[in-house]
């Protein structure tokens, strides 16, 4: 995963080295960490540690770790999005381009040599705690999907758009973690060919 600093907390003073804030480092060092090593397995002294920043600065910056992690996820999301519009964008009035558009560029993706799969998907299995901020980040992310899957499906003209699309996340979702434990060239290699096998024999609407 590629961590990018980002402009946050407009109207603070800039480093008078001109580097990125103490909020944007830790809150990238926490991305790439909780990322590589787990978010169970990273603690606040790790991050601070770094991002060359303090405890101090850490909690200044969040509320704690949970709102951290919660925060981290945020931007997951928005990049996921951000990677489904642009990646759809071509195929406007084509749902069915769209949709292997779609496991296409995931395909592209999981044969990068660090990917580690999707980050909110890994974050749900360490945190189930429901009051935990980042569950209704999750919640939302799974929920604007499948209304997402859905919404191309109609498109599509599926007689049963509904089930096809539940079938397509469970393909998407289930790619993430066979590329993790089996690799590119496991069964994520063929997850493109399944996707388009599950799309050309879904029954139409006449």
């Amino acid at each position: 995963m590629t961590v990018t600093t980002r402009q946050r907390g407009a109207g603070k003073s800039p480093d008078p080295a001109g580097r990125p804030s103490a909020r944007d480092r830790i809150f990238d060092a926490a991305r790439d960490l909780f990322y590589r090593q787990g978010i169970r397995a990273v603690g606040v002294d790790s991050i601070a540690q770094e991002a060359g920043a303090t405890k101090m600065s850490l909690y200044r910056a969040f509320e704690g770790k949970d709102e951290l992690v919660a925060e981290c996820l945020r931007e997951s999301r928005e990049e996921f999005w951000r990677w489904w519009d642009i990646t759809v964008a071509p195929h406007a009035d084509d749902p069915r381009g769209a949709l292997l558009a779609l496991f296409e560029a995931q395909t592209r993706k999981q044969k990068a040599q660090h990917d580690r799969g999707c980050p909110i998907a890994n974050a749900a299995i360490e945190l189930t705690d429901d009051a935990h901020p980042a569950r209704e980040v999750m919640l939302d992310y799974n929920r604007e999907k499948r209304r997402r899957l859905r919404e191309l499906c109609r498109q599509l003209g599926a007689r049963d758009a509904d089930v096809l699309a539940d079938s397509l996340q469970l393909l998407m979702d289930g790619a993430c973690v066979s590329r993790i434990t089996l690799g590119a060239n496991g069964p994520a290699s063929n997850l493109l060919r399944a996707a388009q096998a599950l799309i050309d024999t879904a029954p139409r609407e006449s």
